[in-house]
């Protein structure tokens, strides 16, 4: 037992580990019952960021029509310990069975949302250009009082080598709302560089059970079963109502050793 755990602590730790997490939700297949999906994914993330003493930051949303979300995005952070470590297992595509509010028929519907988790990048991680990144302004929308809809503090930028776009509109200052989209910005390009890099490395790539492909059906959340499955580990938890509540530690402990085993194997071998 002792050699062990000596063996998964000579395990190379991922320095991107102990960073703060930029995460980003879109409603997927499904239309409005896919966006109220991805408002109930956020606040799970929400409710667990919480219950750790994480500081949560929204930096862009895009409301959907029935409720929910098209779109979110959100900083976690923490000074005591590493979100990114722990919140990596979730990117990926989260797929959810259940009688829709906009269902009259009493149909189940299965819906998915996609989730995406980047390591917040550091000062010295991406090197950002002003030349290769045109910005746009335009006024906020949504709630917010006298400023919205008059004031150009809505930030757009466009990174012109690459064609990614972040956009952040919840602060007043455009200031404030540029350096948040820099930030996210720079987060996104250190992640596409670090999905290159690992590309590259399959046997690595494997071992990483949290950074599979954001296309990869991660989770099933069945509320007529009142069970959650993750595929990745061929686990089921038939608590859905306390999961939904923030209750992940359970998953991401069994994420984190699937993970642990993994790279022992590659150790070995």
């Amino acid at each position: 037992e002792m050699e062990e755990k000596i063996k998964i602590l000579l395990i190379p730790a991922d320095p991107d580990d102990s960073k703060n997490a930029i995460i980003e939700i879109r409603g997927g297949t499904g239309g409005d019952e896919a966006a109220i999906f991805a408002g109930d994914l956020f606040r799970m993330y929400s409710k667990y960021a919480e219950k750790r003493g994480w500081k949560l930051e929204v930096n862009d949303e895009t409301p959907g029509t029935a409720g929910g979300y098209k779109q979110i995005v959100f900083k976690l952070s923490s000074n005591d310990e590493g979100v990114y470590g722990i919140m990596k297992y979730e990117s990926g595509v989260h797929r959810v069975q259940r009688v829709p509010q906009t269902e009259t028929q009493g149909r189940i519907q299965t819906s998915a949302a996609s989730v995406a988790v980047f390591p917040e990048a550091g000062e010295f991680d991406v090197d950002l250009r002003w030349d290769d990144i045109r910005l746009d302004l335009f006024c906020s929308s949504g709630p917010g009082g006298q400023g919205v809809n008059t004031t150009y503090s809505a930030v757009r930028l466009t990174h012109l080598p690459t064609g990614l776009v972040v956009q952040c509109q919840e602060e007043r200052s455009q200031l404030q709302n540029r350096a948040k989209c820099m930030a996210m910005l720079a987060s996104k390009l250190y992640e596409a560089e670090r999905e290159r890099v690992e590309g590259a490395i399959t046997s690595e790539r494997r071992a990483q059970v949290g950074s599979g492909m954001r296309n990869e059906r991660i989770r099933t959340y069945n509320f007529p079963q009142g069970r959650v499955t993750d595929h990745r580990v061929n686990m089921t938890w038939y608590k859905i109502d306390a999961i939904m509540d923030g209750d992940l530690d359970e998953i991401i402990d069994a994420l984190t050793m699937r993970e642990e085993a993994e790279k022992l194997e590659n150790l070995r071998a």
